[in-house]
């Protein structure tokens, strides 16, 4: 697996600041590991980013600890991206998760932690071509 590079640094942070609508998204190599990158939001890091490079296409995992409670968690993302556009939506028969859109525009999925949805995990698939257009 080889680790990130600036370019595909660069690439994501353009997604992620496009995806959530905030342009104070930073996103560095994790100093710890080069195979992950960490997402910064102001001064704090807010996510990890970890390179797939199973069956020969790149891809990114985006996960993000949402420290909330299910009935606040859209104004959570809302407050913490400032970005009205972000909403919670439910995923048909599935009970112990939601979908994030912004707007009409999938994001990613948030699974509950815990039996007593008390914190959330934000996942986000960033596929290679997600990152070709940027």
């Amino acid at each position: 697996m080889a680790g990130l590079n600036k370019t595909e640094l660069q690439q994501l942070q353009d997604f992620l600041r496009r995806s959530f609508g905030n342009e104070d998204i930073r996103v560095t190599l994790n100093p710890r590991n080069p195979d992950d990158a960490d997402v910064h939001l102001g001064q704090r890091v807010i996510a990890n980013i970890s390179v797939d490079d199973e069956d020969g296409d790149r891809s990114f995992a985006f996960a993000m600890k949402i420290p909330v409670e299910r009935p606040v968690l859209q104004d959570y993302l809302r407050r913490l991206f400032e970005n009205d556009k972000l909403k919670i939506v439910p995923r048909g028969r599935k009970t112990d998760s939601v979908e994030l859109n912004s707007g009409e525009d999938f994001l990613g999925v948030i699974s509950a932690d815990d039996p007593n949805a008390r914190s959330f995990t934000l996942q986000i698939a960033i596929l290679d071509f997600d990152l070709e257009d940027l």
